[in-house]
């Protein structure tokens, strides 16, 4: 399993880590609008699923706004952001900071995406930074679990991942 430090303290991660070349696992999360989202719902797109702690802090909201930017200009390519953070919350910062495309994902409920790929960081019930990347077939062509919490990930590998996949 992979280690992952927050703020330099060990945490324990729970779920099933997801590797390259797995076939992604289906989970059920609420969007802003309180209704059930699965990675079924944008099959046949490139998804790029980046996941942060909470959206209103300043690594979350930079990573956040980040694969949007650039995965803008990419075909067939969705950007689906997952925290535990209450979907009243995530609307709320969507608003705020005026990305209104943005698709913002809440795994609060029960931790069904974060079980199903290993981010689960037991010791905060938040989920650890990590990127994944899954191509129209359903395959995962790019993970990343960040190893400080705290820290950005790897922003041009996922992309160039997204590109190829």
């Amino acid at each position: 399993m992979t280690n992952v430090t927050f703020k330099g303290n060990a945490v324990t991660l729970l779920g099933n880590e997801q590797k390259v070349g797995d076939i992604a696992p289906d989970f059920t999360v609420l969007n802003r609008d309180l209704e059930p989202v699965t990675l079924h719902d944008f099959d046949g797109s490139v998804r790029i699923i980046s996941v942060v702690p909470s959206i209103d802090t300043s690594v979350c909201s930079q990573q956040t706004r980040r694969f949007n930017e650039e995965a803008s200009g990419l075909e067939n390519t969705v950007v689906l952001t997952v925290s535990v953070d209450l979907p009243f919350a995530q609307k709320k910062w969507c608003a705020a900071e005026g990305l209104e495309n943005v698709i913002t994902l809440s795994d609060h409920r029960d931790l069904s995406f974060g079980k199903a790929y290993g981010v689960v960081m037991k010791e905060l019930r938040l989920l650890a930074r990590s990127v994944f990347v899954v191509d129209a077939a359903g395959k995962i062509v790019h993970a990343e679990y960040v190893s400080e919490g705290t820290n950005h990930p790897d922003y041009e590998k996922a992309i160039e991942s997204a590109k190829k996949a």
